[in-house]
């Protein structure tokens, strides 16, 4: 009769459970976020929080959303299709001076994606000792080639006249250029960089200190969201910063690359490609200056790019307010959560 009795009990108890876990469950908000491109290691703090369950525990639910570039992620953060998105600073500036209002909420990729490399044993230090040298690309009209073009005018070198690009294709193509010494020096982007470093080619960067500071893409919100979302917004970084944090703890590696196929699981099927890619990611979207947090909007860079977008001619003139553009806010908040 006892043993009865505590079954009828414990089967009165599973409806009750069973209705608050779905309550529980009700009660979460749902966030969508536009990115540019498929991503799960790029995004690894994102996924390891969904993985780890921080989100749920702030009471979110994230709805990760991949469109087409930049520009597709500011128009479904226009149109209300997306609470977050995730474009780049030169997007985000340009839809300012037509007159929207994004601000820029979390810096994520804190250093260029993009860098010239040569290998370690060569004996070039700084991009002018390229002089007169084949620089390989990936593609003749990717965004690593006006990059590093830029770094070159900064050091008065000019294209044609004192060295000259070469496409060799992606990672691998370039490992192959610089065996046959084709090739001195590569505009590398993030896959590139972990392809020549997964064949074994240890690599030197010539790209100078302040171009390090053209950070990449960030967490982008309407203000109009920002000021009538405030809890949202500190719950949803609060929780992402764990997830950072979590990621480059060694002892949560294995697990870090299993939650990022969530994201992209493609990206995940060569492992040892996927964990050479981790190791550069963890270094893009490290704080630039750690007593400062994750998700700082460094000033300098924002003026850095302003300047790079006007002389280019992809901002008709500097914006009215740069500081608008961007908001440190949340930043103290996210990060003092343990």
């Amino acid at each position: 009769m006892i043993k009865r009795r505590h079954f009828i009990a414990a089967a009165a108890l599973v409806p009750l459970l069973m209705s608050s876990a779905q309550t529980v469950a009700q009660e979460l908000k749902q966030l969508t976020i536009a990115f540019p491109s498929p991503g799960g290691l790029g995004y690894f703090g994102l996924y390891n929080a969904i993985g780890e369950g921080y989100f749920a525990a702030e009471g979110l639910k994230i709805q990760p959303q991949s469109v087409n570039g930049s520009g597709q992620v500011i128009q479904a953060l226009l149109a209300g299709q997306a609470n977050l998105g995730h474009p780049g600073p030169g997007p985000l500036m340009s839809a300012r001076q037509r007159g929207e209002d994004l601000v820029y909420i979390y810096n994520y990729f804190t250093r260029s994606q993009f860098n010239l490399v040569v290998p370690e044993e060569s004996p070039f230090q700084k991009p002018t000792d390229l002089k007169g040298k084949t620089i390989g690309v990936g593609t003749a009209d990717g965004a690593e080639v006006a990059f590093v073009r830029s770094i070159f005018d900064s050091v008065g070198m000019k294209e044609g006249t004192d060295y000259k690009f070469i496409t060799v294709g992606e990672g691998g193509m370039a490992v192959a250029g610089f065996m046959r010494k084709s090739i001195d020096a590569y505009a590398s982007d993030t896959a590139g960089a972990a392809t020549l470093r997964l064949r074994g080619v240890k690599l030197r960067t010539l790209t100078p200190p302040e171009f390090q500071a053209f950070f990449g893409n960030g967490y982008v919100v309407t203000r109009k969201y920002l000021e009538e979302n405030k809890d949202t917004i500190e719950r949803f970084g609060r929780a992402l910063v764990k997830g950072m944090k979590f990621g480059i703890d060694p002892a949560n590696r294995a697990k870090t690359l299993e939650h990022a196929k969530l994201g992209n699981p493609q990206q995940l099927e060569d492992m040892k490609f996927a964990d050479a890619l981790l190791d550069i990611y963890f270094n893009l979207t490290a704080p630039i200056d750690p007593s400062k947090g994750y998700g700082y909007n460094n000033p300098v860079g924002w003026e850095l790019w302003q300047k790079t977008l006007v002389a280019a001619g992809d901002l008709q003139k500097p914006l009215p307010d740069l500081t608008r553009a961007y908001s440190n806010e949340f930043v103290e908040k996210w990060n003092a959560a343990k």
